[in-house]
């Protein structure tokens, strides 16, 4: 089995290429539109058009091998922005610049990227190669430099391979100068499915996944609790889903050692997702030996919770507590209180609790896996809840995005759309073949075929799932509305066998990627190129 992805490969041959030559449109017979050059004119033009404030924050991200500890005994070798996995969060006022100088020092060669998820900035500091930039090669530096005039929640991670699902992330908060809430602290809360370094690598995954399950005597609608694998007994093993000493169990002959079986959610429309993790995380801990957040009662504490996994949605609840619903990927929205919230791998939601006196469980169930990431508030006295509570919240009013309306002023005004795509999700299981209007992305040619768009359009994506699971649809450099009234967002769960219509102005030139943010499902092709015709 051959684990080198394919990705990788071919990044490594293009490290002699530049940037406008990586940009440039694709010869050969089939005519392809001219598309605005990721650093050409428009993109610098429009650049100069955001607000900034002069300032400038310089920080270093050096890649590199690291041993982790992850909490209650757990060490994990794998790789970290400066040795700490989530990494070292970055703050920033709106409108200040960027200036964050990438240190490659991963091993074998490894090319390596930092895209900074959710922000709309000038396209060729998108971090995506090989469209917006090379990769970085090992043993080289590359500063990204950028304006982010918009205030939020975000984070930062590679685009090259499954290197998402390593270390290497970090949250990225861009503070309001003219705050509207009213709150007393905040708690950054970053949520990741583990794998790495305890039953294998990313890279290992996702060789096992490419094999399909066609070799299984099971069709891609097999996943519905009847294989008998419900759980994997993940419940016990101090979290562990399965122990990573244990044989691995077998599907008509082929090894399932990392392929999740039988995972299903109400929530998700069906199957949950494809991978059995080892641990689920809260702010880098195992439940085992959560983080714990120090507070006291009565204060008001705003928490700006990030999604980081591979393949993971989850639910989340505070015990005893309500959860008033204020932004989302970065946009305000109506408030709405709940219980919980599901956030799907991309998604940011930042929520207001008022506290309580005592000690209570924030708890992220692996929505569908049977396994919970935990953290605790502590605001007094009290013993801490045993590693595998479960709040009743977690059963009490969810919130999911399509509950939410945009703030009033940040919704899009009401225009006629100039340009809609369809955008249609496909392949399964089966053979493993995620791909966009059944076309695998070719990173050899990214821009075979664009979605077009043009400099000032409203556009319109339909994106049609046709298949059997639920993929959160991420696109770079905007933010689209569900819907006429929904809120404003840059990932989105689109259910299986659904549609989902979002909205945004075309006001950001240059080359985006619009993926699925599953790790696997966009490395295997489940991505599109959405470039400006210049």
């Amino acid at each position: 089995m051959n684990s080198t992805n394919r990705r990788s490969v071919l990044l490594a041959g293009l490290g002699v290429a530049g940037a406008g030559a990586l940009a440039a449109c694709s010869g050969g017979s089939n005519a392809t539109p001219t598309l605005v050059n990721p650093s050409g004119s428009a993109v610098a033009a429009t650049e100069k058009k955001r607000k900034g404030t002069g300032r400038t924050q310089q920080v270093t991200l050096t890649a590199a091998p690291a041993m982790l500890d992850l909490g209650g005994g757990v060490m994990a070798r794998s790789w970290a922005f400066n040795g700490q996995a989530p990494g070292k969060g970055i703050r920033l006022a709106a409108g200040d610049t960027l200036a964050a100088e990438l240190s490659n020092q991963l091993p074998d060669k490894t090319a390596t990227s930092i895209h900074w998820h959710g922000i709309a900035m000038r396209n060729d500091m998108d971090g995506v190669p090989p469209v917006t930039q090379q990769a970085v090669r090992a043993g080289a530096n590359f500063t990204y430099r950028f304006i982010a005039d918009a205030p939020g929640t975000y984070f930062f991670h590679p685009h090259v391979g499954v290197q998402l699902d390593r270390g290497l992330y970090a949250p990225l908060v861009v503070e309001d100068p003219k705050e509207p809430l009213a709150y007393d602290d905040e708690w950054v809360v970053v949520l990741d499915d583990w794998v790495d370094g305890v039953t294998g690598t990313p890279e290992d995954v996702l060789a096992e996944l490419r094999q399909g399950m066609g070799g299984m005597d099971m069709g891609d609608h097999s996943r519905s609790g009847s294989s008998g694998h419900e759980g994997h007994g993940m419940g016990g093993m101090e979290g562990m889903e399965t122990g990573s000493s244990s044989p691995s169990p077998t599907a008509g002959g082929m090894s399932t050692k990392f392929m999740l079986m039988g995972a299903e959610s109400e929530l998700l429309g069906g199957d949950a997702g494809d991978v059995k993790y080892p641990y689920h995380l809260v702010n880098g801990r195992v439940p085992a030996d959560p983080d714990v957040y120090q507070g006291k009662p009565g204060r008001r504490v705003r928490l700006r919770v990030i999604n980081a996994g591979g393949d993971t949605a989850y639910r989340l609840a505070l015990g005893g507590h309500k959860l008033t619903i204020t932004h989302t990927d970065g946009f305000p929205v109506e408030h709405k209180q709940v219980d919980s919230l599901l956030i799907g791998m991309g998604e940011r939601y930042d929520v207001l609790v008022t506290l309580g006196d005592g000690v209570f469980p924030l708890v992220a169930l692996a929505e569908g896996k049977n396994a919970t990431g935990l953290a605790l508030v502590r605001t007094g006295a009290g013993s801490a809840p045993p590693k595998t509570v479960r709040p009743k919240e977690l059963n009490g009013r969810i919130l999911t995005a399509s509950q939410l309306r945009a703030a009033d002023d940040v919704r899009l005004p009401s225009r006629k759309v100039d340009r809609v795509h369809r955008v249609e999700l496909t392949g399964g299981m089966g053979k493993y073949n995620w791909a966009i209007n059944g076309n695998a992305f070719a990173m050899d040619d990214p821009a075979a075929a664009p979605l077009t768009i043009e400099d000032g359009q409203r556009v319109r994506l339909d994106f049609v799932n046709t298949t059997e699971m639920w993929h959160p649809m991420h696109l770079h450099g905007h933010t689209y509305q569900l819907g006429n009234s929904g809120p404003r967002k840059d990932t989105a769960i689109v259910l299986p066998k659904k549609k989902l219509s979002v909205l945004f102005d075309a006001d950001n030139p240059g080359q985006w990627m619009l993926h699925c943010h599953n790790a696997y499902h966009g490395e295997v092709g489940m991505m599109a190129l959405v470039a400006y015709q210049s």
